[in-house]
Formats: C-alpha cells, sequence, structure tokens
C-alpha cells in the first residue's frame, strides 16, 4: 500500500508541477487564514524550519520572508525543481515524510502544510514519529488538513489528467495520534470552507514534549 500511494503522488504532482505553481501562487493573498496561522508559528519558532511536502515553495518563501531559515523537502522531483527555479537562493530537495534524510533533532520546527491529504490513516502515525524524531526539544510542528470523514478521489486537477486519493480527517483524531507520537497541543483552529474550498480547514500546532 505504501509504495502505491507514494508513487501515484509523486507521479501526479511530477505531472502537474508547473501548473500548480501557476494556480496557487497569489493564494495566500487571498487567505488570511493561512497567514494568520503561518505567522503565529513564526512568532512562536526558534531554530531551523523544515516546509516537509513544499510543493513548488510558495509557503517556504513566506516563511523566509517572516525571518525564518527554512528549507523545503518534497517527494516529487518536478516540484522541487520548480521550487528551485522559482526561489534559487533557498534550499529544496527530494524526500519522503516517512524517511527524513535529517539526523535527530535537528530543526526548531516543522511544517506538514496540506502535505498527508493523500496519506492514509495507517500511515500518519509513521509520519508523526518521524517528523517528532527530527524535531529539537520543544519544537514546534504546524499541521494544516482538509476537515472531515470522507475520502474522495481525484482523476483530474490543475488542468491534467491523474490519480490522487484524499483523505479528510477530524481535528479530534489528529490531535490524539499527535499526542501518541509525543507532542502537546499549543493550538488548534478550524474555518469553514472559502468559496474555492470544498471542505472546512483544520491546523493543529504542536509543541514535541
Amino acid at each position: 500500500m505504501t509504495s502505491s500511494y507514494l508513487h501515484a503522488t509523486q507521479t501526479s504532482y511530477d505531472t502537474v508541477a508547473a501548473s500548480y505553481a501557476e494556480i496557487l501562487g497569489d493564494n495566500l493573498a487571498e487567505n488570511p487564514y493561512d497567514r494568520s496561522m503561518l505567522d503565529l508559528f513564526a512568532e512562536l519558532v526558534t531554530g531551523q524550519v523544515g516546509d516537509l511536502g513544499c510543493g513548488p515553495g510558495r509557503i517556504t518563501t513566506y516563511l523566509v520572508s517572516l525571518g525564518l531559515d527554512a528549507f523545503g523537502i518534497d517527494l516529487s522531483p518536478e516540484m522541487v525543481a520548480v521550487a528551485s527555479q522559482s526561489y534559487p537562493e533557498l534550499r529544496f530537495e527530494v524526500g519522503t515524510l516517512l524517511d527524513l534524510e535529517l539526523p535527530d533533532g535537528k530543526l526548531g520546527g516543522a511544517l506538514a502544510w496540506y502535505s498527508l491529504v493523500h496519506t492514509p490513516p495507517e500511515d500518519l502515525p509513521k509520519v508523526f514519529a518521524e517528523i517528532h524524531r527530527v524535531l529539537a526539544p520543544g519544537g514546534l510542528l504546524l499541521h494544516t488538513f482538509k476537515v472531515g470523514t470522507e475520502t474522495y478521489h481525484l482523476d483530474q486537477a490543475y488542468g491534467h489528467p491523474l490519480s490522487l486519493d484524499v483523505y479528510c480527517y477530524e481535528p479530534a483524531d489528529i490531535a490524539a495520534l499527535l499526542t501518541a507520537a509525543g507532542f502537546t497541543e499549543v493550538s488548534t483552529f478550524t474555518h469553514a470552507p472559502l468559496p474555492q474550498e470544498k471542505q472546512p480547514q483544520g491546523y493543529l500546532l504542536v509543541r514535541k514534549v
């Protein structure tokens, strides 16, 4: 199962990388909720930050604009190529959240910004344990996700054919998994769908115990 969905995710985002970057380029300017949570994260975090599942780097560069020492990791080589071309002054690498090539306790903060929406429930504990491993004691994780209980399949997105399952999660369920992984809650926030969104959106800010 793991290799199957990872392959589908990588292939799909390799296909849409350039279109994704163009379509979502100014999305932060239109979303005060996203900016508010990123600003809060930036105010509280210390040390280097990993944008885990960085896509084309738009969130990574926003974190840097807030004064953070941030870099990006993404499963899709094409996404990393787009990010590196768009923001050549920043560091981007190909990698998987299930097996990060980072030392224990390396990061002061981590971002999983909708980067687990294609991760099935059985693999979430593995990902949260791996993020916990690379964070320093007291390090912060900001995880964002689509709120709900449904799973749906995408055959087309960003103007391209692809094949992706999208998982929605209830905040209490995500919070329980993060607690089990060794995190403690700092803040939980949800909001109703914006006009361009299909589901409510959730934000969980947690600290490594």
